[in-house]
């Protein structure tokens, strides 16, 4: 069977990482997410990652903290770039190849973000794993992921989260939530769906990159997904 996509940009949330614990990496969960990497490599898909750092830092008001906006989103580029760097380790352990690209430069750990070089690693059947957002403060990991998929040509983003896709409301606070197996861009706007954050959301709707809510704690789900079988929300 061949893949729906040949080109996917995976987006993990910091939090996913955690496990059952209430802070840091759970190496059950990073070696779960590489085994499900891995059988979407084996089927010749190519995969970029690009995650969160909520489980080292988040984000905290600047008046109960003392860090001021721009600071507290540098402490949270750096730590997206740790958690690159464990499902880097945990994707070779698996016997993936891989490449960690920082979009700021730390040249010991990881690669600058060159956009050509992304796409060529791609093409030989490496992992690419993009640390670090934008580089810039006041955008989100999911503004991140937005942008690196356009740019380097995915043919859809895969928001791996802990929910099966979008729900009218939140299915963990209420439980007669719906969920939707497709929605345009134009609902989740009408519906004020958050998906993502308007500025991620924004750029997936203006250049017609589709948009995959999964729960990618389920084995299996990532390749069915990839495959394209009815498996979460699509936003297209």
């Amino acid at each position: 069977m061949t893949p729906k996509y040949k080109r996917v940009l995976l987006k993990l949330s910091g939090e996913a990482l955690m496990g059952d614990n209430s802070f840091g990496l759970d190496p059950a969960v990073l070696s779960q997410y590489a085994q499900e990497i891995k059988t979407i490599v084996d089927e010749g898909v190519e995969v970029a990652v690009v995650i969160g750092g909520g489980n080292i830092y988040r984000g905290m008001n600047e008046n109960d903290t003392g860090i001021e906006r721009a600071q507290g989103d540098y402490m949270g580029m750096l730590a997206t770039v740790i958690n690159g760097m464990a499902v880097q380790s945990a994707c070779e352990k698996a016997g993936l190849f891989t490449r960690l690209q920082s979009a700021i430069k730390m040249e010991a750990v990881a690669e600058p973000y060159i956009r050509r070089r992304a796409m060529r690693h791609l093409e030989k059947g490496r992992v690419v794993i993009f640390g670090a957002g934008t580089g810039n403060p006041y955008f989100t990991t999911d503004t991140a992921g937005s942008l690196r998929a356009i740019e380097i040509k995915a043919d859809v983003i895969l928001k791996g989260t802990r929910v099966d896709g979008i729900y009218t409301a939140d299915p963990e606070k209420y439980p007669d939530a719906t969920r939707f197996d497709e929605l345009s861009f134009r609902e989740c706007i009408d519906k004020n769906l958050r998906v993502m954050d308007m500025t991620a959301f924004t750029l997936c709707m203006e250049n017609n990159l589709p948009i995959i809510v999964f729960d990618m704690n389920k084995r299996g789900n990532l390749l069915k997904v990839t495959m394209g079988e009815p498996v979460g929300t699509l936003v297209h």
